[in-house]
C-alpha cells in the first residue's frame, strides 16, 4: 500500500481495550441502587453522553447532568469507579502498539469526555507507558468522531498530515469519517486482521 505512515492513531474502547457498556450501568447501579436499564435510558439513550464525547458539556457540568438525568447525584469517585469496572485491557493490541511505537509514531483518539483522559491512569493504567501524553479525549477538540473535526483537531496538534495518519476503530462509521478526513483507517474486527494490514503496509513483520 502506498503512502508513508507518521503516525498510528489508535481508538480505545474495543480496539485497546475491551468494554462493556452493560457493565458500566450494573456497577453504576452497584453504587446508586438505580436500575440498570434506567441508567442506560438516561444517560446514552437520551443522548447525553454523545453530548459529552463532542465536548457539549464541560467536565463539572457533564457531571451534573449525569446524576440529574438519572436522578442522584455521581461524584467524580463514583464516575470513575464505574468507567473503570467496564474496561480490560486488550492484551495483543497493546503488545502490538509497543512492537509500532519503535517504527512510528502512535496515539489515542477515542469518543468520550475529558473526564476519561484526566483519570486515564486510574481506568486504563497500561496506556500511559506506551502513549506517554499523547492520550485524547474527542471533547477535547470540540467535535466527535466520525466528524472530520475531530480528527483534523486531533493530527494538527500532533503536527501530522492526515495523509501519513493511519487510524484503526471497531466503528466502520468512524473509519468511513477518518477516511474522509483524508487519514488511511483500518475497521477494527480482530487483532490478526489488523497485523496483516499492518503488515502490507510496511510497518509489522
Amino acid at each position: 500500500m502506498e503512502g508513508r505512515i507518521d503516525l498510528v492513531l489508535f481508538d480505545l474502547d474495543d480496539v485497546l481495550y475491551h468494554y462493556s457498556r452493560r457493565r458500566r450501568a450494573e456497577r453504576l447501579s452497584e453504587i446508586t441502587g438505580i436500575a440498570p436499564e434506567v441508567i442506560r435510558a438516561a444517560i446514552w439513550d437520551s443522548g447525553l453522553e454523545a453530548a459529552g464525547d463532542r465536548g457539549a458539556l464541560g467536565r463539572e457540568a457533564y457531571l451534573q447532568a449525569f446524576g440529574e438525568r438519572i436522578g442522584r447525584p455521581v461524584s467524580l469517585a463514583e464516575w470513575v469507579d464505574a468507567r473503570r469496572a467496564a474496561v480490560a485491557p486488550n492484551g495483543p493490541m497493546l503488545a502490538l502498539a509497543a512492537r509500532l511505537r519503535a517504527a512510528t509514531g502512535i496515539a489515542v483518539l477515542t469518543n468520550n469526555p475529558e473526564l476519561l483522559t484526566d483519570h486515564v491512569d486510574v481506568i486504563c493504567p497500561e496506556l500511559r507507558p506506551l502513549f506517554g501524553e499523547r492520550i485524547f479525549a474527542s471533547a477535547s477538540f470540540g467535535a466527535a468522531k466520525p466528524d472530520a473535526v475531530c480528527f483534523e483537531r486531533c493530527l494538527a496538534g500532533l503536527a501530522v498530515a492526515p495523509s501519513a495518519a493511519l487510524f484503526v476503530d471497531d466503528l466502520a462509521e468512524n473509519v468511513a469519517g477518518a477516511r474522509a478526513a483524508g487519514l488511511h483507517a483500518h475497521h477494527f474486527t480482530s487483532v490478526e486482521a489488523f497485523r496483516r494490514d499492518l503488515v502490507a503496509r510496511g510497518l509489522e513483520t
